[in-house]
């Protein structure tokens, strides 16, 4: 048995973690109660739960750590039954409870109850539990950095600005409190046909844990979730590949490494992978982990076992139950996660048909219980609509080699197509080349297990060129979780044929962390001026549309799309240059010095997978999408105050009527500017109540008409529209009866900056709350009718 020293050792990373994790939150102004209150809520509402269940359908345990990563997944997923339990039977107070319905058995029953204590774990090695940890707390310190510590809790004063999604989603989750199933908080009444599981999650965790909403979006939910993403990306890897230290490789590349750019953070392919979307889009973070364990539990399902296999079987229970409920779970977490999953192990099941002829019945088991996953979500969740998704074969990319004055010459369009696809590849796969060797050395003779990885993989990138739009992008994103484990598991097999010695290995880490420092420095302090001298010297000194720099411009006076492009290719091609004379000047000594032989694929290998590390050192510095400017709203703490005045006198069934319904760049400065954005969120967001009509630039009936951008059509129900303004501008007792009795508003919140209310409301309705920026008032007779 190990002396307490041993365990103390052993458990050192994961105390170490936390402890950094804690001093995040602190520095960021998160209480310590807040704090408390959310490690009670992770070990009783989530893991607790999860790892019993988990531990009890898994027929032998491996690590400590993967039955709590796994464990950890699985309790998200329960979390959403419970909810939708509690929920239907109008009894969510008692929400905190549901852990009882796993606990309760397990401690009853004899044979659960050895699930409580699990000895005969595999010991996981120190340098590995150190990898994981170390990556863990970079992006915890990364996030501290650009989205904590740039965020108040709370604005601190009526110039707080916050970037547009965060009040929109903080309503989601505020409705998700209430609400079976979700609807639109600015809309009272609208159906929510979109991806809300995450909001769920968000809701849950302030109910469970009696939290306020803002502090877990704020502060809680995103770096923890990035933080077991990290984890059970690193031991899903390891489970597959048969290979431990393919697991950090893996979960260094799903974060830290983020896309190959020669400047500051910025990419020209949709959505960046990681920067902007890991704290801004919640859906995209919270599904990224239930992607990964379904991954992990269809690839086990395919892996072909020998009998001295390290990694013990889960079996076949296991795969079944989990494949169902992680796909169940993911299906609504991100609409991408599903539909990526099929291409995989469609092409999975493609090959083993055509290698052994013969039905490969489990596949189209799992396939059956993944496709059952995403019609529930398709029919039920989204009532059929694509979001205002399309084909359109490369409409995304084709853009940046458009020409529109036609002075290139056919050579100079045809060497921007090229130079178009190579930064796409570079910019958004690079750090997939740990897969290579896997393809090359057995020239394509892949097992399932690795074909099922390479379809999600491709199929990402591939779904966002044959659609339309920005959010198409996301495809992409979901193909990386696929793309990484195979990319670490490829690396970790370079690294075993290279045979370095103990010399050998120190060194290459040596030089990777050199490379990797030297393009930091190069790229963070010199790359903001190339986009600049790019675009000088095409607009001064006017290149021949045939010549390389004047394949970027569109026209005989100024840059093109794809000028942004430049700087880019350019890095990339001088690094493909000096990675072919470094290979061949490698092949030459190798000749000579036969501890070079094995060893220049690891190196190349090693070289291509850091190439993107500038990416978050380049945002940290100086972040390209940052919460308080990019894409920022005017937050003004007195609008605040008010909403959350209201959450506090009122019912979850009332109805809040309000007079703002866009967004105004300066805070309506100008009160005559016309209304053209609308997406305002703030009161249905921070008072946790529905809204007749806020802002529906969200709405999902507006995005499916392909507008992303807020700036969309009119309402839809233009006569409701009239009616809730007139409360405000021209109001009479009948009218106000009518929107108490007819659609359940209690409350009229008058925003004066947008326009001041009517004298005579103060006559026919009660004032309750007045700020000066901000006046409510309360429809008399409306709590007899609640």
């Amino acid at each position: 048995m190990a002396g307490p020293r041993t365990v103390l050792l052993r458990f050192l990373p994961a105390l170490a973690t936390v402890a950094f994790f804690v001093a995040a939150l602190v520095a960021s102004d998160t209480s310590l109660g807040d704090i408390g209150r959310y490690a009670f809520y992770v070990l009783w509402g989530v893991l607790l739960p999860g790892t019993l269940v988990y531990r009890s359908l898994r027929r032998r345990a491996h690590t400590l750590i993967e039955d709590l990563a796994f464990g950890a997944v699985t309790g998200l997923a329960l979390e959403l039954v419970a909810w939708a339990v509690f929920m239907a039977l109008g009894i969510q107070s008692a929400v905190t409870l549901w852990p009882l319905a796993v606990v309760i058995p397990f401690a009853a029953v004899p044979r659960l109850r050895r699930h409580w204590r699990v000895r005969d774990y595999t010991p996981v090695p120190m340098g590995w539990s150190w990898s994981i940890a170390a990556t863990v707390a970079a992006a915890t310190g990364y996030l501290y950095r650009v989205y904590m510590d740039r965020n108040p809790v709370l604005p601190l004063n009526d110039q707080t600005r916050q970037f547009v999604d965060v009040s929109y989603q903080m309503s989601l989750a505020g409705n998700a409190k209430h609400n079976f199933p979700l609807t639109l908080p600015q809309v009272s009444g609208e159906p929510l046909e979109y991806h809300w599981f995450a909001f769920v999650h968000e809701a849950m965790t302030s109910m469970v844990g009696h939290i306020d909403l803002p502090v877990v979006q704020l502060r809680l939910m995103i770096p923890a979730l990035v933080a077991l993403t990290i984890v059970i990306t690193a031991v899903v890897t390891w489970r597959l590949s048969g290979r431990a230290w393919a697991g950090p490789v893996a979960a260094l590349l799903i974060f830290l490494v983020g896309e190959f750019n020669a400047g500051p953070a910025w990419t020209p392919f949709g959505s960046p992978q990681t920067t902007l979307m890991i704290w801004a889009s919640i859906s995209m973070t919270y599904s990224i982990p239930l992607l990964v364990a379904l991954i992990g539990v269809v690839g086990e399902g395919l892996r072909e076992r020998s009998a001295d296999d390290p990694v013990p079987a889960l079996g076949r229970t296991a795969v079944i139950t989990f494949v169902a409920l992680f796909a169940l779970a993911s299906c609504a977490a991100k609409a991408t996660s599903v539909p990526v999953t099929l291409a995989g192990l469609a092409l999975a099941g493609l090959v083993v048909l055509l290698r052994t002829r013969r039905i490969p019945w489990l596949i189209v088991g799992m396939g059956g219980a993944v496709g059952a996953a995403q019609l529930f979500s398709t029919a039920v969740i989204f009532n059929f609509k694509s979001y205002g998704l399309k084909v359109a074969p490369l409409s995304n990319i084709q853009g940046l080699w458009a020409d529109p004055s036609d002075v290139r010459t056919g050579l100079g369009q045809l060497v921007l197509v090229a130079l178009v696809w190579f930064a796409f590849l570079i910019n958004t796969q690079l750090r997939l080349a740990g897969a290579l060797p896997l393809l090359w050395r057995g020239k394509l003779k892949l097992d399932s297990v690795q074909w099922f990885l390479l379809g999600g993989t491709i199929a990402g990138p591939a779904v966002y060129l044959l659609l339309n739009g920005w959010n198409s992008s996301y495809f992409t994103h979901a193909g990386l979780a696929f793309g990484v484990i195979l990319s670490g598991w490829g690396y970790a097999e370079a690294f075993e044929r290279a045979g370095l010695s103990a010399r050998g290995r120190w060194l290459l880490a040596a030089a990777s962390v050199l490379f990797a420092l030297t393009l930091t420095w190069v790229f963070v302090v010199h790359g903001a001026g190339w986009q600049h001298r790019v675009e000088h010297a095409i607009a001064t000194r006017h290149p021949a549309p045939g010549s390389l720099l004047g394949a970027f411009a569109s026209s005989s006076t100024g840059s093109g799309p794809a000028a942004a492009l430049a700087p880019m290719v350019a890095a990339g091609l001088a690094l493909l240059l000096l990675a072919v004379v470094g290979g061949l000047l490698w092949w030459l000594a190798a000749r000579r010095f036969t501890a070079l032989r094995r060893c220049g694929t690891v190196v190349l290998l090693s070289a291509a997978l850091l190439a993107g590390a500038p990416t978050l050192v380049s945002d940290l510095r100086t972040p390209k999408w940052d919460a308080t400017v990019w894409g920022s709203f005017p937050l003004p703490a007195g609008k605040v105050d008010a909403a959350r005045w209201l959450r506090a006198h009122s019912e979850p069934s009332d109805v809040i009527a309000t007079n703002e319904h866009c967004w105004s760049p300066d805070d309506f400065q100008d009160p005559t500017a016309s209304c053209t954005d609308y997406r305002t969120f703030a009161v249905s967001g921070y008072s946790e109540r529905s809204v007749l009509v806020e802002g529906w630039g969200f709405a999902p009936r507006v995005m499916a008409m392909g507008d992303a951008g807020g700036a969309g059509p009119a309402f839809w129900d233009a006569g409701l529209l009239k009616k809730n303004d007139a409360a405000f501008y021209a109001p009479t007792a009948a009218l106000l009866d009518e929107l108490r009795d007819r659609h359940g508003v209690r409350f009229l919140f008058a925003n004066r900056k947008a326009g001041a209310e009517s004298g005579e409301l103060k006559k026919l309705a009660d004032p309750v709350f007045d700020n000066g920026r901000i006046a409510i008032y309360e429809i008399r007779g409306a709590h007899g009718n609640r």
